[in-house]
């Protein structure tokens, strides 16, 4: 069967190289049909397996797409060239085809598809380079900044706010998270308002900044519905026991189940908190809140900001 494909693949490539060329009765190559056919090869490259071979062929098809002034195809190309090295584990070099791809889509005025593109491409890198997918889901959100289509660019937006805090990257993740709260603002989306500056408490404190956490809660009083909800009353209470060094009122607000089960990156932010000058110890499960199904602190999980971040 892989052979079969093969062999259909360069036929598929002898047609595209006849249809480049020109005689006394043909003036110009056919662009738009060498394209069509080298299409054609990469597709049974690809159904054979042939990664390498099918990344050629659509970089041939995109090269007469270009030439042909057919960017958006030619764009695709490129990005499915992208993707034959995905397939092949090359990460780094896939990622390279697809930022091009979106800056031709970016040229030939399609912005939505150049932003989507962008956002595939941070899925395929984060597990392996979290750095690089923060770039690629900034620069995503960016592009749907500009289109004012801000709830697809707040999406995003938080993709990378979580990966900064996992990356330990406080100072950015603050200003990430602002960024956030400032366009869930606009659209008026108020209770995800609420749980960014849950977040914005979390980053400071973790930053050992009691005064920006303060703030952060005391602009969010302007929002409608803030005061007196129960995130406000959390926050409030947490900045309350963490000024007093009262760790026992800090760990109940961090344990509580409005802080345990925000985003996993945000929720290990609050089970690590400690009090600066506290000791830093865990409570025993004899200290845990009443009603939980194993009786066991959530802070005995496998804490990946201990030691470092406070």
């Amino acid at each position: 069967m892989a052979a079969q494909k093969i062999n259909e693949a360069h036929e598929h490539m002898a047609k595209a190289e006849k249809c480049l060329k020109t005689s006394m009765t043909k003036w110009k190559p056919d662009f738009d049909s060498a394209a069509s056919e080298y299409a054609k090869a990469a597709v049974c490259f690809k159904n054979a397996k042939q990664y390498d071979q099918a990344k050629d062929a659509y970089l041939k098809e995109a090269e007469y797409h270009t030439e042909n002034k057919t960017l958006f195809h030619a764009a695709k190309a490129i990005e499915q060239a992208g993707m034959m090295m995905k397939e092949q584990k090359k990460m780094p070099e896939a990622i390279q085809y697809i930022e091009k791809a979106c800056m031709m889509y970016m040229e030939n005025g399609t912005p939505d598809t150049a932003a989507m593109a962008l956002d595939r491409a941070g899925k395929l890198i984060e597990p392996i380079n979290l750095e690089k997918a923060v770039d690629l889901y900034q620069k995503a959100a960016g592009v749907f900044e500009n289109e004012d289509r801000l709830r697809q660019a707040v999406e995003l937006l938080g993709k990378a706010s979580r990966l900064l805090v996992r990356l330990r990257r406080l100072d950015d993740a603050a200003v990430a998270i602002q960024k956030e709260k400032n366009m869930y603002k606009e659209i008026e989306n108020f209770p995800m308002c609420f749980k960014k500056t849950t977040a914005q408490v979390l980053i400071h404190l973790h930053r050992v900044d009691y005064v920006a956490a303060d703030k952060c809660v005391r602009e969010s009083y302007s929002l409608p519905g803030y005061s007196g909800s129960e995130d406000c009353l959390a926050m409030e209470t947490l900045l309350q026991g963490y000024d007093e060094q009262d760790e026992d009122q800090v760990y109940r607000v961090c344990n509580s189940p409005l802080l345990k089960y925000m985003d996993n990156d945000y929720a290990k932010l609050a089970i690590s908190l400690r009090v600066p000058g506290g000791g830093g110890k865990k409570k025993k499960a004899a200290a845990a809140p009443q009603g939980g199904a194993s009786g066991e602190p959530a802070a005995d999980d496998e804490d990946d900001y201990e030691g470092g971040l406070c």
